[in-house]
This record gives C-alpha cells, structure tokens and sequence, in this order.
C-alpha cells in the first residue's frame, strides 16, 4: 500500500489565510446583510496600471500572430525582463547584480516555499517570530524542523527570533547554530523596516559562520525613509551569503497576475558547490517559465510611464497606512508599521487573545484582520491590518473601531 508524507501531518491546522476565509465566509452566511470591510490578506484593490495592461494587450496580439507567437518561456525568463530588473532595482542602487543572476517565477510565495530545497536536511532554520507562514510551512513539509509542541506554538528544531516591542520588532543574532536564515525587511507582519548597518550585522554573521540569508523583499517598494535597504546587496558582502526574494504583486498589483523573482549571485556556494547551478537545475526540471504576456507586463513595470503609475498607487496605498497609523493611535491604541510598510501591526486592547480580537471585531464593527498568533508565538497580543483597501473602507474602518 502507497503511503503518505508524514511531515504533512505535523503542520498545525489549516493555513492561516484559509483559516480566516472559513471564519469569515461562516459569518457572512449568519449576517447577509453586514458590509464587510476587509483588511486582513495583503490583497491589492487597485487596478493594473494603464501602462502595464497596454503591455499585455500588446503580448496577446504577438501571441496571435504566427510570426510572433512565443510557447514555453526560458526556465530562467526573458532576458527583456531580467535586465529591466538589474538595471532598475539593482545597479541604480550600487548593486552589481547581473541579469544573468535573476530566476523569473510565479511570484515570491512560491520562490519563498521551493527555495529550501536547495539545502540539507539537518540544516537548521532560523526565522523571526511573528514570521510569514510559508517559510515554516515549507520546512515542515521537507522534514527539517521536528516535531511541534502546541504548549509553545514552535517546532524543537527550529530556531525563533522574537520580534517584540522590546527589541523594536527587530531580531537578535542568534545564540545557536542557524544554517538558514529567514529575513524579510520591511517586514510581514510587524510592518517595520531594518537599518542598513543592522542589515550588515547579518551578513557579516551569515560569512562568518557559513549560514545563508534567505531574504524577501517584497515591499521594499513602500520604503519612504532614508536608510532603510532596498536590498541586501546593498550590505558589503552580501553576495556571498545571500539570496534575495522580490514580488510584483505588492510593488504593481500583480496578485492576480503573479510574477516575482528570485537573485542567487554566482559567488554564492557551498563549498565547491554552486547555489546557481542548483537552482538552475531544478528550475530546468520543475519550471516551464512564466508566460510571455506577464513577463511583458512585468518589463513595463520599469518603463517612464510604468514608474510613475505604479508610484502614484502605492502613495494611495501608504496613504491609507498614514490614516489607519494615526487613526488607531489617536484613538488610544498602540500600533506601529504603516510607515515604510503597508501594515499596521497593532496591540490588541484590553488583554484579548489576537483571535479573540479577530472574532470581536468581525462579530462587532464588521472588520477583517489578521490575528497575530497565526504569524508566531510572539505575534499573540497583536493584529495586523493592511493598508491596500480603498481610502474610503480605512475611514470607514477606523470609525467603526473607535466606536467599540
């Protein structure tokens, strides 16, 4: 008889974002009538930019002509998109990443799951807490993280990194061995962003002690301060111990289109052993390549036009941020992120549990967020709200909260 891989089984309950679905969908079955206003999933509202659907309608029109038709894309992308990106998120920040270095996907969630087969088994992973889901899910499912114990809400072979308000949601280095290490700046959920020379703390780390940074990127485009990186590869060295995560979804509104990447410099290896070719061997094997039309929508990404599109959406966007930020503080609550992130991470009041809180306030203002809890033992007594509804549902959303 076939049997099952048992590390499934040792994942906890169902995903977190499905877990919310459920609750929210058994909600809307009891109360018809109830406008829900949902700032829970970082899904965007806003639609694509005029330049990038322009794009794509021009891709669909080659794609119905013989002379122009393209079928399986290049398992690494096309070359048009990743020397758009190099040039544009790479070298005009001082970072000397080649096209030839960047692996076209489907999206950072993806790249964030199928990374990890890159490494050993008996690798240590080392991640913050709250932490984005997907990076110990995928762990999980691979075998590299032992057992769970729900008394702690960790696996025992993992190593968390408390992001607190004590630490200013900012991790330590680690006290023991981490072969692996998971860093996303600004970060998912606290919404807080990390210094460039804290940044160089964990690559001098990772070179000395022969750990790899796994770092994702993926809303670095709402950076607003100065100092904060846009890239790891703006730390010195960092190409010899890192790899970097990037979406479109977040930076252009790509969720429904999906389409990210992933940059493993050449100088990265294990050993002898080249974190490239690995990658470009499994990509060969796994990977047909992202469709031509996305990869054309992605390159006007990148275009004049493209630019300040893209740039006026995510002004709206962090201008909901300012008005959810400002709103909760100046109504008593304790929050913070919504600055160079779109999410507000904020405490939950009065003693309740982050789910608490969720029920509460679906049950009570009509309001979606996401519990705390569900990112990490260290996210309990938190919840996050995201910035990417309209300006009008922030507003609204925040009346009915100051109402409670």
């Amino acid at each position: 008889m076939f049997t099952v891989n048992e590390n499934f089984l040792k994942l906890p309950g169902s995903y977190l974002f499905s877990t919310i679905a459920k609750k929210v969908s058994a909600f809307q079955a009891e109360n018809p009538d109830q406008e829900i206003i949902r700032l829970g999933i970082g899904d965007v509202t806003q639609p694509l930019a005029p330049a990038i659907v322009e794009a794509m309608h021009r891709a669909v029109d080659e794609m119905g002509n013989a002379a122009t038709f393209r079928g399986y894309a290049p398992e690494q992308g096309y070359e048009f998109l990743r020397f758009a990106i190099a040039e544009n998120d790479f070298k005009a920040r001082g970072c000397e990443i080649s096209a030839d270095e960047i692996f076209i996907s489907d999206g950072a969630k993806c790249d964030s799951g199928n990374i990890q087969e890159l490494f050993g088994l008996t690798d240590t992973i080392a991640v913050c807490d709250p932490v984005y889901p997907v990076y110990v899910d995928s762990n999980v499912m691979a075998g590299r993280t032992g057992l769970y114990d729900a008394s702690t809400g960790k696996f025992d072979h993992v190593v968390y990194m408390p992001c607190t308000e004590e630490n200013h949601f900012l991790p330590e280095l680690p006290g023991k061995k981490a072969d692996v290490i998971y860093l996303c700046f600004p970060n998912n959920p606290t919404g807080e962003a990390i210094k460039k020379e804290e940044l160089q703390k964990w690559v001098d780390y990772a070179n000395e002690n022969g750990s790899v940074i796994l770092f994702d990127a993926a809303y670095e485009a709402y950076i607003t301060e100065d100092g904060i990186p846009h890239s790891i590869y703006e730390c010195e060295g960092a190409k010899t111990c890192a790899i970097e995560l990037r979406s479109f979804s977040k930076k252009a509104g790509f969720t429904g289109v999906r389409l990210g990447f992933s940059v493993i410099p050449k100088e990265l290896t294990c050993g002898d052993v080249s974190l490239h070719g690995l990658w470009m061997r499994r990509q060969g094997s796994k990977y047909n390549g992202t469709p031509y039309i996305v990869q054309r929508a992605g390159e006007a990404v990148y275009s004049p036009e493209g630019k300040i599109q893209i740039t006026e959406q995510i002004e709206r966007y962090m201008k909901n941020a300012s008005a959810i930020l400002n709103g909760l503080r100046a109504a008593g609550y304790t929050a913070y992120g919504g600055i160079n992130s779109p999410y507000i991470w904020m405490k939950t009041p009065n003693g309740m549990s982050s789910w608490e809180f969720f029920d509460y306030l679906l049950h009570h203002a009509g309001i979606v967020g996401t519990p705390g809890a569900g990112f990490g033992p260290s996210g309990e007594g938190y919840f996050r709200l995201t910035a990417f509804g309209t300006y009008e549902n922030s507003l609204k959303a925040l009346d009915r909260i100051k109402k409670l």
